[in-house]
């Protein structure tokens, strides 16, 4: 890390035309964006998507001649969605020279594990997919102390203290549930949503009928199930991942309890449902607008099909996209702002030019506020019908 904060240059020299859509024409500088994402294991559908994407925005930019004189690649690391690899991953990328913004990780656990090593570094991160409030707000946000860690830290998803309550009106006033079934993996992302949701829910008037926690790897859930069953909950909200949220739904249905179960976005996955042939009505909230909906995402979608990618861009490809494209504009201004070359250290100078991007990107406009947060507060709420995710309703949190 110490051989990082010094570096001599970062990026190599490329003395030949490149041949791939790349900056053309004499020499051009090779830049790294990093990725961290889970690649394999349960999580790796929505991980996968977040690569490709990213990927796609690379390719592009270098077809595009976005930046003249530079050229960008991707490197990808697993973290298999646990804060362990995910801090073994910041600290690679860190060492790398070359790598000049990551984008990822996919779980708010694993980007508490990365925050200090990339602000130690001045390498910006910016993350399509973590919603828990604290990452960019502080522990002390709810209370209303609100004071940003990491200057490096930036995320183009919306947080949790809109995702949850927003999921918490639904149900109550559009919905008509009165009664619910609080339950969550006690993972910072997890036990986060849950926590707005039942804040937002009993102050609209709800009643929850009962509260558990579980294990991010647990797959019977017969205890929970006749709890349930006995409290008379007309739905469960369950804050965690589809792994998770598609057995618990599964065994609800199979044991007679035919409520709909709601969570966040890391359930709205089509894995969900592969794994739920029962998940017909149940609910998922996911950040921004529905993508397939959204005129600016025309172009993402038709190209990230003629890419060919086997993998499916899943609910984060286009806020991953939009990630890569935040670094790539971030480096065209500095280069901009340096007669048209990029400095020998360029990471603080990007970190700067990422918190005063704005453009129209594939999920809208791109743009961070003062906590490095979207200003796109966008959601959408979805509904399992006919073996997929349909659009139930989209709008903003209103408090």
């Amino acid at each position: 890390m110490i051989a990082a904060l010094s570096l001599s240059a970062c990026g190599s020299r490329d003395d030949k035309k490149s041949g791939d859509g790349g900056s053309g024409g004499g020499s051009a500088t090779t830049v790294t964006i990093g990725i961290d994402a889970p690649l394999t294991g349960d999580l790796s559908a929505i991980g996968l998507g977040i690569r490709n994407s990213v990927e796609l925005a690379v390719k592009k930019a270098n077809e595009a001649n976005e930046v003249p004189g530079v050229k960008f690649q991707i490197k990808a690391l697993d973290d298999t969605g646990k804060p362990g690899p995910g801090q073994q991953n910041a600290t690679q990328l860190v060492g790398d020279t070359s790598v000049i913004g990551v984008v990822g990780p996919l779980n708010s656990s694993v980007a508490q594990s990365m925050q200090q090593i990339f602000a130690d570094a001045n390498l910006v991160e910016i993350s399509p997919a973590n919603t828990g409030v604290a990452l960019s707000q502080g522990e002390k946000w709810a209370s209303g102390e609100k004071t940003r860690p990491f200057k490096t830290y930036f995320r183009t998803a919306t947080t949790d203290a809109v995702q949850g309550p927003f999921a918490a009106q639904y149900l109550a006033k559009d919905a008509k549930k009165s009664k619910v079934f609080l339950i969550d993996d006690q993972k910072t992302y997890g036990a986060g949503l849950a926590a707005t949701f039942k804040a937002e829910y009993t102050k609209q008037g709800g009643t929850i009928v009962g509260e558990e926690h579980v294990n991010p790897d647990d797959r019977d859930f017969a205890a929970i199930v006749t709890k349930v069953r006995a409290s008379g909950a007309e739905a469960v909200y369950y804050g965690g991942e589809y792994p998770a949220a598609g057995p618990l739904s599964l065994q609800l249905k199979d044991a007679g309890v035919n409520i709909p179960l709601m969570g966040g976005d890391g359930m709205q996955s089509k894995d969900f449902i592969k794994l739920n042939p029962k998940s017909a009505g149940d609910l998922a909230t996911a950040v921004g607008g529905a993508v397939e909906q959204l005129p600016t995402a025309a172009k993402f979608i038709a190209d990230y099909k003629a890419a060919g990618y086997k993998d499916a861009y899943e609910t984060y490809g286009g806020y991953s996209y939009d990630s890569g494209w935040a670094i790539v504009q971030a480096v065209k201004a500095v280069v901009a702002a340096n007669n048209g070359k990029l400095p020998a250290n360029p990471r603080a100078a990007v970190v700067d030019a990422v918190q005063k991007v704005s453009f129209d990107g594939v999920t809208g406009k791109v743009s961070f506020d003062e906590f490095g947060d979207t200003t796109n507060k966008q959601l959408t709420v979805y509904a399992v019908k006919d073996g997929k995710w349909d659009v139930e309703k989209t709008g903003t949190f209103s408090g």
